[in-house]
């Protein structure tokens, strides 16, 4: 499967999102790296799967709650309402993404080698 260069841009793009979301809650919830972080990784995000599939994605019919949260508390991150807005987002993207997270945490623990229950 080939990567494209604008799947790169967004690759680093999502990289810098996810890093100034985290420099923005080590700094006490810094609304302004936050808000930075958001915008940079929703950017990333469409550069990877392209603006169709992320627009498809957040208005889903059965999403619509996960999205309403996730991008509601973005919008409250840029009205400088940033531990209300995270505490949304949070919500949302566990909304969104929970048929996804029990996968996501079995691979990571198998890539790891850590057993769940001690033999």
């Amino acid at each position: 499967m080939a990567i494209t260069e604008l799947q790169k841009i967004g690759v680093g793009l999502t990289g810098f999102g996810l890093f100034f979301l985290l420099f923005g809650v080590l700094l006490y919830f810094d609304s302004v790296l936050l808000a930075f972080g958001n915008i940079l990784l929703l950017t990333g995000l469409m550069f990877i799967i392209g603006l169709r599939r992320t627009a498809h994605f957040f208005f889903q019919r059965h999403k619509f709650r996960g999205s309403f949260f996730f991008l509601g508390g973005i919008s409250l991150v840029l009205c400088r309402w940033p531990i209300i807005g995270m505490l949304m987002e949070t919500y949302g993207f566990v909304l969104s993404f929970r048929s996804f997270l029990p996968m996501a945490v079995a691979f990571v623990l198998s890539s790891v080698n850590i057993p769940l229950l001690p033999s």
